[in-house]
Parts: structure tokens; C-alpha cells; sequence
């Protein structure tokens, strides 16, 4: 027994959808300009200790949507971000095109 497309369940998950759209957005963003700065030698504590919390939350509301893909993107970037030195250097090309995949994602749902 699976939703109907016009259902109250699948109509309360569009707008919650909505809703958290603009947030979502903002997260993958936050994303792609760490990943950008990284690429750059430019990568603040703050901005990476920011990529991190924002992996995890996306990877927790992207879950809620059955987006299972988005939240295993999303949990690998967390533990990227984790990552010190020289070893998350290395990483910056993964990381953007997590952020691209997260995004694409993201879009194709609207």
C-alpha cells in the first residue's frame, strides 16, 4: 500500500519538503565554497568545522525524504571534513563533486 501521489501524506511531505528547501540549498552552498576554498589553500577552521555540521544535517533531513543516496553523500562529507592537513587537501575534488551531487539531487526534487 504506497502513497498516492495526491495523498495527505505525500501532499504534507511536498510542503515540509518546501519548506526546508531554502535550508537545504544554503547547506549544499556552504558545501561547495568549502570545497572551493580547499581546492584553494584557503579552508578556515570555521568554514570546515561549518562543511561538517551542515554534512550531518543534510544527511538527517535528506534521510527523511527517502533520499538514501543524498544521505550516504552527505555522511561521507561529514567524515571528510573530519579530516586534518595534508589528508583533507587531497580530498577537495571528492568534496565538490559531493557537493554537485548533492545539489543535483536536491533540484531534481523540487
Amino acid at each position: 500500500m504506497g502513497d498516492a501521489v495526491g495523498s495527505p501524506l505525500a501532499e504534507a511531505m511536498n510542503r515540509l519538503w518546501a519548506k526546508h528547501l531554502p535550508q537545504m540549498e544554503e547547506r549544499v552552498a556552504t558545501l561547495q565554497r568549502a570545497a572551493e576554498h580547499l581546492a584553494k589553500g584557503e579552508l578556515t577552521a570555521t568554514e570546515q568545522q561549518g562543511a561538517a555540521a551542515d554534512s550531518h544535517k543534510l544527511a538527517g533531513v535528506l534521510g527523511t525524504f527517502g533520499l538514501r543516496e543524498g544521505t550516504d553523500l552527505a555522511r561521507e562529507a561529514e567524515s571528510l571534513y573530519d579530516k586534518s592537513g595534508e589528508e583533507i587537501r587531497l580530498l577537495a575534488a571528492r568534496l565538490a563533486a559531493i557537493a554537485e551531487q548533492l545539489r543535483a539531487m536536491i533540484v531534481g526534487r523540487k
